[in-house]
């Protein structure tokens, strides 16, 4: 009897067991899938309407074959039946009722939120039956609405375990990218600048050479006033650069007007506000061709001489002489100074001369001391051009009226 009663146990065993096993390797197919349907999310800061995003979410749930996903036409009558499941149902016991009245698994319903320079998504899935939340998840996108469905593919994909394409979830994923502070942000530091340098080399010449040599005839220190414009295109905490254009009138003080215009790239280090800048100038000279007699031949002071100038003095000193050349070439026996040779082959600073356009590098180091509103920039430059150049110091200030966003 116990033998009879033991093999009809064993025998029940292994049919419960394959049936299990065959129920295990039944394909999946749309009758026996989870019914699930869709409420119109929450969609706040972004051009596309409730009902477009939800269609959004039924077609990549179809897709992902986990569902039997009910459509607007599967919903309908129960939608029109009560206006809150059509616009106002985003809450836990609001979708439950929903699912009953529908007759689903699960109800499915979200937000979608358009914050600044991100998309914020929200997906959650309720358990109609138990009451409970199944699964939910939240995102945050860069702010490319366009590519709305395919973040909702991303989040739905990532929420169900299963394989998205990284590389388009890395372009649209939202980067939390250094920027800068409220204190920084993009200053207009425009003012006017005020200074005074001194001049080097050939301009230092030129500067103190007599009027009636075609200088200057000034100390070779002059005042320098004029206004700088500056455009910020980075900023962070402690980098930012900048674009300058300072336009400069200097000598006022002497009786003279010489008019510049720089152009240069800034790189500013820390909430210090130090600073390097760097750029080409550009200005107005009046240049000669001549020579100066620097071993005093024909004058007592290494007098410069321009081509009119030597015209000039040969014809009045040395006309009656067969030696005599306008090019200032001599060469004859007596007297000795004829021996030797000046040529006209240099442009030189002549007031007298012609106009062309004068180059020169600017390279300048300073530090933006702050007061409050107030910003007091204080550098120290050099100008440096052929044969010579300038160095000095400038001081400027201005009022920070207003900051701008670095995105603006």
């Amino acid at each position: 009897m116990k033998t009879k009663i033991f093999f009809s146990v064993l025998i029940c065993f292994s049919f419960l067991k394959v049936n299990g096993q065959e129920k295990q390797n039944e394909p999946t197919t749309a009758a026996n899938l989870p019914t699930l349907a869709v409420a119109n999310p929450y969609v706040n800061g972004l051009t596309f309407k409730a009902e477009t995003v939800s269609k959004m979410i039924r077609l990549e749930l179809i897709k992902m074959k986990k569902y039997k996903v009910y459509d607007v036409f599967d919903m309908a009558d129960v939608l029109k039946g009560n206006a809150e499941f059509l616009n106002e149902c985003y809450g836990q016991n609001c979708l439950v009722k929903m699912g009953k009245e529908l007759n689903v698994d699960y109800v499915m319903c979200g937000s979608f939120d358009g914050l600044g320079n991100k998309i914020a998504i929200t997906i959650k899935i309720v358990d109609v039956r138990n009451h409970t939340i199944l699964k939910s998840s939240v995102k945050e996108f860069d702010n490319q609405e366009l590519e709305l469905q395919r973040m909702i593919e991303i989040l739905l994909k990532e929420m169900h375990d299963i394989e998205f394409s990284k590389e388009t979830s890395d372009r649209l994923s939202f980067k939390n990218e250094l920027i800068t502070s409220n204190n920084i942000g993009k200053i207009n530091n425009s003012g006017p600048r005020i200074g005074v340098a001194y001049l080097l080399g050939s301009v230092n010449e030129f500067a103190v050479r007599p009027e009636s040599q075609g200088g200057l005839g000034i100390f070779p220190g002059v005042s320098m006033i004029g206004y700088q414009l500056e455009k910020q295109y980075v900023g962070t905490e402690n980098f930012s650069s900048l674009i300058e254009c300072v336009v400069n009138v200097s000598g006022l003080e002497q009786g003279q007007f010489i008019p510049s215009l720089t152009l240069m790239n800034g790189f500013r280090f820390g909430k210090s506000g130090w600073e390097i800048a760097f750029g080409p100038g550009f200005g107005i000279k009046q240049t000669s061709n001549g020579f100066f007699d620097k071993d005093n031949l024909f004058s007592d002071n290494q007098q410069y001489f321009s081509e009119d100038d030597w015209a000039k003095y040969a014809e009045r000193n040395y006309s009656n002489l067969p030696e005599y050349n306008t090019t200032g070439q001599f060469v004859a026996p007596t007297p000795d100074k004829f021996n030797h040779t000046y040529n006209f082959d240099k442009k030189f600073g002549d007031m007298r001369g012609k106009y062309s356009m004068n180059t020169m590098f600017v390279f300048g180091v300073g530090r933006t001391f702050r007061a409050g509103a107030l910003n007091i920039p204080v550098n120290v430059f050099y100008s440096s051009q052929k044969g010579g150049g300038m160095t000095g110091v400038n001081v400027g200030f201005n009022v920070q009226k207003r900051k701008k966003r670095i995105n603006d």
